[in-house]
């Protein structure tokens, strides 16, 4: 890779206001503190995502939010992989995490899908899982409830007082890894807790 190859960075999410404040948008709430990080405006892709490049950092970078539903964004990431010729080592992807405490962040690269709908869609569509992760905790369902029905609510209220400052540490993880990379931004993304 050249030293000024760009890097895509992709928040995970449902289109349309109805699922903006769920839980399993909070992929797509930090790429838009990025984007405000960036100072550049979203616009239409023909990859089915709504796409802006800028400079994050210093470095070059495509975010992207699919504009499909959760469950198909391998085919919008495949294509802006393809269209940018990003290789899978140069690709962050920012989900919501059930398996990890609320406002809890980790970060890592390939694993499984842990039930995920939108990653499993990813790895399927490139053929490998070997790409970056930042992991945004959303907690278990309480009681009974069904997970699906959890990630497709919003945020609590009680949740919500300490969202901004979550996705703020999410999207200062995605910097860190650009530019520091994967050891060093879980040093300090995992001991903060």
């Amino acid at each position: 890779m050249a030293p000024d190859d760009p890097w895509l960075v992709v928040g995970l999410g449902n289109p349309g206001p109805d699922y903006a404040g769920n839980r399993h948008n909070a992929g797509f709430m930090v790429l838009e503190v990025l984007a405000g990080t960036v100072g550049v405006r979203f616009k239409s892709h023909r990859a089915r995502a709504d796409v802006l490049e800028g400079r994050l950092a210093g470095q070059r970078v495509v975010l992207a939010k699919p504009k499909s539903y959760m469950n198909e964004s391998g085919g919008p990431v495949k294509a802006l992989c393809d269209f940018y010729k990003i290789p899978v080592e140069r690709l962050i992807v920012v989900h919501d995490e059930l398996d990890i405490p609320y406002g809890t962040l980790r970060l890592k690269r390939g694993g499984g899908d842990n039930g995920h709908n939108g990653l499993r869609s990813i790895t399927k569509s490139l053929g490998g899982r070997d790409y970056l992760r930042v992991r945004f905790g959303i907690g278990r369902p309480p009681g009974r409830m069904d997970a699906a029905a959890f990630v497709l609510r919003d945020f609590s209220a009680t949740e919500r007082k300490e969202l901004e400052l979550g996705v703020d540490r999410a999207a200062d993880a995605v910097e860190a890894l650009i530019t520091q990379g994967l050891d060093r931004a879980q040093n300090t993304f995992h001991a903060e807790l």
